[in-house]
């Protein structure tokens, strides 16, 4: 493995987390909006990571060489599937006709635990990249 495909594949994670940092905003955001219905009231969405390998040119070895190149993506964004939570309030403009509003189904607590796991993880890849620049600064002090 080069240490292009380590630039690589810390990159595509940073994305993924970032993607993944703007669905727990979406999901915070949207945490106490009223629906009148469960098809209209708003469902907390997560993302589904996967692991991408894909055999790619090697442009400084021979045109018959290949490299395995790697990268993290983000493949789908699934809506789940818990219970919405039902309140009884008759006097809410969103209430339906026996007086319930619909509220999402977010977890605030499981969103902030998401938002710091996709945080601490971005900073992992961050000192991934910073360990992959020294490494290849060290590489050109080697023949002096």
């Amino acid at each position: 493995m080069s240490l292009n495909n380590i630039y690589n594949i810390a990159g595509s994670a940073m994305t993924a987390q970032s993607q993944r940092l703007n669905t727990v905003a979406s999901n915070l955001a949207n945490a106490e909006t009223a629906g009148s219905s469960p098809e209209t009231t708003y469902r907390a969405r997560k993302p589904v990571f996967s692991a991408v390998m894909e055999q790619v040119q090697d442009d400084l070895m021979t045109s018959s060489s290949l490299d395995a190149g790697y990268s993290v993506k983000i493949t789908d964004i699934v809506e789940s599937d818990a219970p919405l939570e039902t309140r009884y309030q008759p006097d809410h403009p969103m209430a339906n006709d026996q007086g319930y509003v619909y509220y999402p189904n977010v977890n605030e607590v499981e969103e902030m635990a998401d938002m710091m796991s996709a945080s601490r993880s971005f900073q992992t890849n961050i000192e991934v990249l910073a360990s992959a620049n020294a490494m290849q600064e060290r590489l050109l002090t080697l023949g002096k």
